[in-house]
């Protein structure tokens, strides 16, 4: 899962607006690897990372946080 870290429209999904804090893609919409590498490096449009891979907290560390 990613996170977007910077405002961008998506031209590659009909300039859907993503904001920042939103999950990364929609649902319903599939992206390659490819796509992913590109936003969330700096070779794209704006040349800087618009989204963050988001790792899933394992059940041991949500439990520690409880």
């Amino acid at each position: 899962m990613f996170k977007v870290v910077k405002m961008f429209a998506d031209l590659q999904d009909g300039n859907h607006v993503y904001n920042v804090g939103d999950a990364y893609p929609r649902m319903g919409v599939t992206v390659n690897d490819e796509r992913l590498a590109e936003l969330a490096g700096s070779n794209n449009k704006q040349g800087t990372p618009l989204i963050v891979e988001v790792k899933a907290a394992t059940k041991k560390a949500q439990k520690a946080a409880e």
